[in-house]
């Protein structure tokens, strides 16, 4: 499946369910919408009885892709968060109609993206809910870290989300969903010489021992190409390395120009620290419209992302809805 037909379509718009941070002070912004603090609650200790309040945010990802080609507007789920009520409560204030959704994606099997999956068939409104995933998602992870001991990480059950009502497709390739207008790129190929993956105390268990997992071969994006712009690339943490994952996309499809990336960039904490500056040289190459770091991107490459690029930088948060529209 190389290279991909991805058809062009005419607007796609991403909107952050939940991400490591909400602030309800965000303006609206041009292809940026904030939902702001709106949503009201019952408060018996204000006058009248009730309050607002804002949106979920912790550290897990989560985000709504909705593609329209004409008139017609197809939708997928892409990651699911940390917690069991998060996406849905989110989801619930900014009035989201996830009975609408055609398909949910994993970007991996970390347990801050496939939290919320429990209850969400249900909500669906109907069994046989396409479920893609790579085939490593199930794989048994643990954090080894010196001078703290071992701790196993909380492991996706294939069993339990059959049972709940989803149909599990495993995908290792490249793969398209909603008739050809989205892509899932399956495993990514890792070209970089800086994007070097997890720590020696990211291990996985390989049914005799633990191992260190470096690649985390599960890592998967989604990729939208909107007509006389681009691609729009979702990563969920973007372990594969965000430059190996626009350099996959865009040998995939033959579309050379990125319009917009948003996710996690995995560049937090000192074993990602030296990737920053190539990772920064590499998106300022390609010139983005929408640059859009969250969930595990991390201060210090939040500060040289919005540096380099401020025209294209955004901040992410819970609630943001991103627009690319055709040219």
């Amino acid at each position: 499946m190389d290279p991909v037909t991805l058809t062009p379509v005419d607007e796609v718009r991403v909107t952050t369910i939940v991400d490591n941070a909400y602030d309800g002070l965000l303006p609206d912004e041009p292809s940026v919408q904030r939902s702001g603090i709106a949503h009201r609650f019952a408060a018996p200790q204000f006058e009248g009885g009730e309050t607002v309040a804002g949106l979920w945010a912790e550290h897990g990802f989560s985000a709504l892709v909705e593609v329209r080609r004409g008139d017609r507007v197809t939708r997928v789920l892409f990651d699911t968060a940390l917690s069991p009520d998060s996406m849905l409560d989110n989801a619930d204030r900014m009035q989201l109609r996830l009975d609408t959704v055609q398909a949910t994606v994993l970007s991996h099997g970390h347990f801050d993206h496939v939290g919320g999956l429990l209850g969400l068939a249900s909500r669906f409104g109907r069994a046989g809910m396409p479920l893609t995933v790579h085939p490593q998602v199930w794989t048994r992870r643990r954090l080894a870290l010196p001078g703290a001991g071992e701790t196993e990480l909380p492991t996706l059950s294939r069993t339990a989300l059959e049972q709940e009502g989803f149909d599990v497709v495993e995908r290792r390739d490249p793969s398209l969903l909603l008739d050809g207008h989205l892509l899932v790129t399956g495993e990514v190929d890792r070209t970089t010489d800086f994007e070097r993956g997890m720590p020696p105390s990211h291990q996985a268990w390989d049914g005799t021992a633990w191992r260190h997992d470096r690649l985390l071969l599960d890592d998967q994006a989604i990729v939208v190409h909107v007509r006389d712009r681009g691609l729009v690339v979702l990563t969920g943490c973007g372990h594969a390395g965000v430059v190996n994952i626009v350099r996959h996309a865009r040998r995939l499809t033959g579309v050379d120009r990125l319009a917009a990336l948003i996710g996690g960039f995995h560049l937090s904490g000192p074993a990602f620290a030296p990737s920053i500056e190539p990772t920064v040289d590499a998106l300022a190459a390609w010139d983005p419209d929408l640059l859009v770091p969250g969930h595990c991107t991390g201060w210090q490459a939040q500060h040289a992302l919005a540096a380099r690029m401020p025209e294209a930088w955004r901040a992410g948060a819970s609630g943001s809805t991103y627009v690319v529209a055709a040219a």
